[in-house]
């Protein structure tokens, strides 16, 4: 790579917001807020609101819907289809 042309490229800790589960990868986003790692080293600390460690596609958790309620509002403004 060219010096001067790319952002820094550096390791970087995120934490999820809902679970609180850490991990360390690289990144060019910055922080004002740092962690200390498992390693004793110090990183900067970006906290986001969801990653794999809480996304319902990952973890497996279904989301219910009211699909009740939906079809009702819907015959109700357009009327009931007779067959």
């Amino acid at each position: 790579m060219k010096p001067g042309l790319h952002p820094d490229y550096h390791p970087v800790v995120f934490q999820d917001a809902n679970t609180g589960a850490t991990f360390l990868t690289r990144s060019t986003a910055t922080s004002e807020r740092t962690t200390v790692w498992s390693d004793g080293r110090t990183y900067p600390l970006i906290v986001v609101d969801v990653t794999s460690d809480s996304h319902p596609f990952w973890t497996g958790a279904a989301r219910l819907l009211d699909t009740a309620g939906r079809v009702e509002k819907f015959e109700r403004k357009y009327g009931r289809r007779r067959p």
